[in-house]
């Protein structure tokens, strides 16, 4: 099958791949990505013919034990997103989105339901702080910190662009990053549908249930 490479414009277009500065300028990150020109879109979803591999690291969850992410996962509907505690309005929305969408599930389903937030800024996410970030969104969701260069292969493999936290013009602590999120089948383990960060509590809501079962929505 035919691949296209897209620059970041083309891929906002087509409504698959966005990425977000919180504080930043996303232009700058120049991220490329390969996707097929039959890449389907499923309402807010984007179905990806050619799938992610579930990232293959160990990092630090909020009790500061390691956590292997395929293993740990494994066999399990999971949502994936690459973010920080102290981004100001798109990290705190898409968790705030999906936890929502997900007490609507049946009780079954909510405990089946992997949600993992992998922070972009390690330096200042510790164990402790995305965990009480993260209790006040869902108990349940999984957070996980680690060496950044570790976090942001990961992120890679994925698509997603990361870079490190830095200062900008006013002194402001910054971090640029994809806002996708990828949820992985538990039928196959694989990366099948994309979500953007205009994904909302409704278009979560609809789909859920579908993820859950390694449908397409």
């Amino acid at each position: 099958m035919r691949t296209t490479r897209v620059t970041l414009a083309a891929l906002v277009a087509a409504a698959a791949l966005t990425l977000t500065a919180c504080g930043g300028d996303p232009a700058k990150t120049g991220q490329v990505t390969q996707i097929s020109e039959s890449q389907a879109k499923a309402g807010a979803a984007t179905v990806l013919d050619r799938p992610f591999d579930k990232p293959d690291v160990v990092l630090t969850d909020t009790t500061g034990k390691p956590w292997n992410l395929r293993e740990q996962t494994k066999g399990k509907p999971t949502l994936i997103y690459f973010g920080y505690t102290l981004c100001p309005d798109v990290c705190p929305l898409t968790m705030s989105n999906i936890a929502v969408a997900k007490k609507a599930l049946p009780k079954a389903d909510q405990d089946e339901l992997q949600v993992v937030f992998i922070t972009t800024d390690p330096e200042r996410d510790t164990p402790e702080s995305l965990g009480s970030w993260l209790k006040a969104q869902d108990p349940a969701f999984t957070g996980l910190t680690g060496d950044f260069a570790t976090i942001q292969a990961a992120a890679r493999t994925l698509g997603i662009g990361i870079e490190a936290a830095k200062k900008d013009a006013a002194g402001n602590v910054v971090s640029m990053h994809g806002a996708q999120v990828i949820a992985f089948s538990p039928k196959t383990d694989e990366g099948y549908l994309l979500y953007g960060e205009s994904t909302t509590v409704d278009d979560y809501t609809k789909d859920l249930p579908k993820v859950v079962k390694g449908e397409n929505p």
